[in-house]
């Protein structure tokens, strides 16, 4: 299966915070599972960082080496077909980065493994 890191989730499993879910850490750890992470969410934590609304303990780019590539975790790239989605997409959620996170969902037909609840007014699959 394939599985697409919501951004807290990411930082979830690299703290080992408790409200990572068991099944979620589960996908995560099933080596058989195809784990991806949006551009978006690297683009989403490039922003907290620089502005102070979020910490690492590392640089950026040793993260990524460490804990994304390190981990095999790919890289989903933002395709025009994903933006395209954003036009029609209800506006349930207004976080521009969750939203684009949903049409890459939605078009690539990938499960988001993610806490977010209001995820589920949305034609795609979510687990936690």
């Amino acid at each position: 299966m394939k599985y697409l890191l919501d951004t807290h989730t990411l930082l979830w499993i690299v703290t080992n915070d408790p409200r990572l879910s068991k099944k979620a850490k589960s996908l995560y750890l099933n080596s058989e599972n195809l784990i991806f992470f949006s551009i978006t969410s690297l683009w989403e934590l490039t922003i907290k960082i620089s502005l102070k609304k979020l910490s690492i303990d590392e640089p950026l780019n040793e993260f990524i080496q460490i804990h994304i590539k390190g981990n095999d975790i790919k890289f989903l790239n933002i395709q025009v077909p994903h933006i395209l989605l954003l036009e029609n997409l209800p506006y349930h959620h207004r976080d521009p980065f969750d939203r684009l996170i949903i049409a890459q969902s939605i078009h690539e037909d990938i499960t988001i493994l993610s806490s977010d609840k209001i995820f589920d007014l949305y034609p795609i699959k979510r687990v936690w």
